[in-house]
């Protein structure tokens, strides 16, 4: 669902929730409907501005979709890039206290955005194709394009990659780098993070939503049909089966959180042991701290070292003292940012 200029918006970073397309897969369907479209980057912010680094934009004619300030700005930017198509070249752009817009829609009390506008039009839907296939592929792509011209480059993994472009990627944000007519604007285009929930639990119902509101794709695996009823309408892949064959399916890289929350032995500890031999950002595990001790005890069994297992958190989730199914969901999906994020 697109929307005008000058309704309310919503953002999910990369992913827009019309039709759960992400901003790349909508500016390519735009083209085709409106003949140009512009993706707008945050790409540095201070003071009180809402939007991370990283929040996308997509416009074409007065439509809009995504957030990144709650309302004027974007207003603003509908204006901006119809000259950016226009010019058919990129556009630094900042807003701070002294914008009239960005006082409007928040960003009054010392706050700063600075975006990035890049023009989009049929010449631009192979480069498209290439990003969409590789966000439906789940590889990771660096995206530069130089500020003066518009010219992109796109580097797949295992490319050899300038310092400056190494830097960013590495640090997983999207920066300008350079200067003048040299100056680049460097996008790490990494898959979304991929939370893989075992135990189709009353935890697992309040973590789906909760997961898919920031942006996470989200899939819920129980062998247990009768577990799974409560799951048929929810936002997530659902799958009716043992978590070996689950992961297979599915995959699990290094964009993958797994959550065990099946409270089941048998189950954790497959999931565990499949999650341990596989390169997932995460793995989490529900239980006591008993059963936890119990669990590494019979993992070490199994021929994984203290330093496997010490990839697993459990009991799962940051130490808020949660108590209920949706406090425990809270608590676990915040405790999968803090790890995501690389917080300390």
């Amino acid at each position: 669902m697109s929307r005008a200029a000058s309704n309310d918006n919503h953002n999910d970073n990369d992913a827009t929730r019309s039709g759960a397309l992400t901003v790349w897969q909508l500016a390519r369907e735009w083209i085709e409907l409106h003949g140009a479209a512009a993706v707008v980057t945050v790409v540095d912010t201070w003071g009180t501005a809402p939007a991370p680094v990283g929040t996308r934009l997509v416009i074409a004619g007065n439509l809009h979709e995504g957030d990144i300030s709650g309302g004027c700005v974007e207003d603003e930017l509908v204006a901006v890039a119809e000259g950016v198509i226009a010019e058919g070249a990129p556009r630094v752009v900042d807003y701070d206290v002294s914008d009239e817009a960005a006082w409007h829609s928040g960003l009054a009390c010392g706050g700063r955005l600075k975006v990035v506008v890049e023009p989009l039009g049929p010449a631009d839907t192979a480069f498209l194709d290439t990003v969409i296939a590789a966000e439906q592929e789940r590889r990771p792509v660096v995206v530069t394009t130089r500020i003066a011209d518009g010219t992109r480059t796109l580097y797949a993994e295992g490319d050899a990659l300038p310092v400056d472009v190494i830097a960013a990627r590495d640090a997983a944000t999207v920066t300008l780098t350079g200067e003048d007519a040299n100056e680049l604007f460097v996008q790490p285009l990494l898959p979304p993070v991929h939370v893989v929930i075992v135990g189709a639990a009353l935890i697992a119902q309040a973590l789906v939503p909760l997961a898919r509101q920031v942006g996470y794709r989200v899939s819920v695996v129980d062998p247990r049909r009768e577990f799974m009823d409560a799951f048929r309408s929810v936002d997530a892949t659902t799958m009716v089966a043992q978590p070996p064959e689950a992961f297979a399916a599915l995959g699990l890289d290094a964009r993958t959180a797994v959550v065990a929350l099946a409270h089941t032995s048998a189950i954790d500890d497959a999931t565990l042991i499949a999650a341990l031999r596989a390169p997932c950002v995460y793995i989490g595990a529900l239980g006591s701290r008993t059963n936890q001790g119990r669990r590494l005890e019979r993992l070490r069994a199994e021929g994984f070292s203290d330093a496997d297992l010490a990839r697993i958190h459990g009991p799962v989730g940051l130490p808020i003292g949660a108590k209920g199914p949706a406090e425990i969901a809270v608590s676990i999906l915040a405790e999968i940012i803090k790890v995501v994020r690389g917080a300390s």
